[in-house]
């Protein structure tokens, strides 16, 4: 079993869920979160949003997941990501699961 850790835009939300169905994945959680970045060391200019509001609503999505489910979904990611045009991704992180119950 993996725990997958997935962050994204909140726009990217449909295609998110859209894409765990399509991997099998059909049991997770999912929480709105604000997501930061620190844009101290960017010139105002060179900043896409041209403020200092460094804040991004966000979405945190994890879920326990079948060693077999975890590659088409993170195929699918990969995919998405790369028909992007914005700098915004999805972001996965898988991670090994010792024991669960």
């Amino acid at each position: 079993m993996k725990l997958l850790i997935i962050t994204a835009i909140a726009e990217f939300d449909k295609d998110i869920k859209k894409m765990l169905k399509e991997a099998d994945v059909n049991t997770f959680t999912y929480k709105e979160v604000k997501g930061y970045k620190n844009l101290a060391d960017e010139e105002l200019e060179s900043n896409w949003f041209a403020s200092e509001r460094n804040e991004q609503e966000s979405i945190l999505y994890y879920a326990f997941v079948k060693n077999g489910n975890v590659d088409p979904f993170f195929d699918k990611v990969n995919a998405f990501n790369a028909k992007q045009k914005s700098q915004s991704k999805i972001h996965v992180a898988i991670l090994n699961i010792e024991k669960s119950n």
